[in-house]
């Protein structure tokens, strides 16, 4: 038997091996059993998911009502101003889910609830972060559907399987980086009144300093720049190039800026940056608190 083999099969390595599959099922199974907690939550006060469902319908609606007699040719390719907006409402909804995700963990912190967390014999604390990212990300994916849908009915059709599919990707990594940074400040801020000041101040201005409700021409020198820089704006021209040309090319130009073009793969890319820098900046807080 060779030495490679030798020692693949030593008791070391057996043994290594066996713990690195209990550690990832007790991860799974603490991080599954506090995303249920969450959910049992929920549906003993299903007001959230209402609210989170019904908001977004009434932007389509009034919105779309709005602009129902803009000129023909004001958007791009003369589309119906629903195709336009249900980009924008889309990430805008994930948004603002992913922006209340430190909420819940706030209110342990403020109850006493996430001290036990932290004494209880895990195999990993950071299974409250995952769980919390698990739960936002199902309640936007209930949200996108609905969204989709709603937009069909207001003639803004329904993407195929691909472009579902990467529609689901873009919304994935736009939580991920937005819930990462809302559970940093959970853990950062002294209390629920400063985090939910915090969502306040940033939720609209983030909004319109995007090109969720009008494109980037029609904004000002300085908030096209704003906007340039806003990571939203990249997630909701993603979309929106699904909904205006059908078919999907990651090759093809998602988004011209006053700076340069940016195609498909560069946008996943930019947005994967971001939560890569967001996971960066919380970590030092994460491992205070869970360390």
């Amino acid at each position: 038997m060779s030495s490679e083999n030798k020692d693949f099969l030593s008791p070391n390595s057996i043994n290594n091996t066996c713990q690195q599959e209990n550690f990832l099922s007790e991860f799974l199974q603490e991080t599954l059993a506090m995303t249920k907690r969450l959910f049992i939550q929920l549906w003993r006060r299903p007001s959230s998911l209402i609210a989170g469902i019904v908001q977004p319908f009434m932007w389509l609606i009034l919105f779309g009502a709005l602009f129902h007699n803009a000129p023909e040719g004001i958007f791009e390719n003369n589309i119906n101003y629903a195709k336009f907006l249900s980009p924008g409402i889309i990430i805008f909804t994930a948004f603002s889910g992913s922006l209340n995700a430190g909420l819940p963990i706030m209110f342990d912190r403020e109850f006493g609830f996430l001290n036990r967390l932290l004494v209880a014999p895990l195999s990993s604390r950071y299974s409250i972060v995952a769980s919390s990212t698990l739960y936002i990300i199902s309640l936007s994916l209930i949200q996108t559907g609905v969204i989709i849908i709603a937009s069909s009915i207001l003639g803004a059709g329904i993407p195929n399987i691909f472009d579902l599919v990467a529609i689901i990707l873009v919304i994935l990594l736009t939580v991920c980086g937005v819930t990462g940074l809302s559970l940093g400040l959970a853990f950062a801020l002294p209390g629920h009144i400063e985090l939910i000041a915090v969502i306040f101040v940033t939720n609209l201005p983030l909004l319109f300093a995007s090109t969720a409700l009008a494109p980037l021409s029609f904004m000002a020198k300085w908030l096209q720049i704003i906007a340039s820089l806003n990571p939203l704006t990249y997630a909701i021209e993603f979309i929106r190039y699904i909904y205006l040309y059908g078919n999907l090319s990651m090759n093809s130009i998602i988004f011209r800026n006053p700076f340069i073009e940016i195609n498909g793969v560069e946008t996943l890319l930019l947005l994967l940056g971001f939560d890569l820098l967001v996971l960066f900046s919380i970590q030092p807080l994460l491992r205070r608190r869970f360390n």
